[in-house]
């Protein structure tokens, strides 16, 4: 009778699982693995709003990188201080300066090279360069920002040298020239290329067509021959506004108002320019599923007293908020940068 209960209790000690303990522990488990999941799934979520955010910010840093330093330096002519002391200079409402930048002359609009007296000039919500943006696809209420100054560089050429448009200046005068055999010899004078740079928007990149892009126009070499080329600057550059903050009187040169481009062209001989603010609008490269962007950019003269549209596509864009109610990410970055040479202009 012993032997038989410690049998039974010896059996009881051994027995296997129930089913409903099997049960609670599939349950039990299935919530643990659902839960992970659910952190995972947040976890990953939030890692690509992080990096999609995180890549709009470096593309935002990259592109004043590029603005700022040549915005800043408008005006620069090597060891001459002001566009007025720079001879071969010619207006665009002058002849045709052919013989010394031939067709680069006026292959973006007449003397648009060599206006050097106008250092910093603009468009206000339109393309309105007389040479066509790349794949002729401009954005149309885009602005646009044309510098001229002298490269920071000092050119390494020989005195016979013939080729792109440059500055050769000393502390008493400057001159355009395409010969180097006109400018002084170092360390009198000193001889620095022409920088011309135009930036725009396009609709489309190299890469990618629809993908709008922040294009630049450059007074480059193309041989011996100055030759206006297109550079990419950067992908996902969805809109480009610009004001010139301007100094009426031309001598303290503090900004009191900021005006669009498009009236710079007007201003009184005695007023400069002394500061660019500058609005740039970056958009992702791929949609971002899950996400809408309903927000309403008012930037620059884009504001909701002309209207909403949730494109810049198309006409009948210009200066109007924007709301593009879509799934790509946004970032809208300002600067406003004082130009060092101001009135020397």
């Amino acid at each position: 009778m012993s032997t038989t209960r410690e049998t039974r209790a010896i059996l009881r000690q051994q027995r296997g699982v129930g089913l409903v303990e099997v049960l609670i522990s599939v349950a039990i488990g299935t919530f643990l693995i659902a839960g992970a999941l659910t952190i995972f799934s947040d976890s990953s979520k939030t890692y690509n709003v992080h990096e999609a955010s995180s890549r709009l910010e470096e593309n935002g840093r990259y592109v004043f990188s590029i603005l700022e330093p040549d915005v800043r330096m408008a005006s620069y002519w090597g060891y001459t201080k002001g566009a007025v002391g720079v001879g071969n200079s010619v207006a665009q409402t002058g002849t045709a300066a052919t013989a010394l930048a031939g067709a680069a002359a006026t292959s973006c609009g007449n003397n648009y090279s060599v206006d050097l007296l106008t250092t910093l000039e603009g468009s206000n919500d339109s393309y309105t360069l007389g040479c066509a943006a790349y794949n002729a696809k401009p954005m149309p209420s885009a602005d646009t920002l044309t510098v001229r100054r002298a490269s920071f560089v000092q050119s390494a050429v020989t005195a016979a040298t013939v080729g792109p448009l440059r500055i050769c200046s000393t502390r008493l005068s400057a001159l355009l020239t395409p010969v180097a055999s006109a400018c002084a010899a170092a360390p009198n004078g000193t001889v620095r290329d022409l920088i011309v740079h135009a930036y725009y928007v396009d609709q489309d990149s190299t890469t990618q067509a629809g993908l709008p892009t922040l294009w630049r126009k450059s007074l480059n070499t193309v041989g011996t021959t100055p030759t206006f080329q297109d550079e990419e600057i950067l992908p996902g550059v969805e809109d480009l506004q610009v004001q010139f903050g301007i100094d009426p009187s031309g001598t303290s040169g503090v900004a009191t108002q900021y005006i669009n481009p498009l009236k710079a062209a007007n201003l009184p001989a005695t007023t400069q320019i002394v500061a660019v603010r500058i609005w740039v609008l970056l958009r992702a490269d791929v949609p971002e599923p899950g996400f809408a962007d309903s927000r309403i950019y008012q930037y620059g003269n884009r504001s909701t007293a002309t209207g909403t549209v949730n494109t810049l596509v198309g006409s009948g864009t210009a200066g109007k908020a924007y709301q593009p109610n879509d799934t790509f990410r946004r970032l809208l970055l300002s600067r406003t940068i004082m130009i060092r040479n101001s009135l020397g202009t």
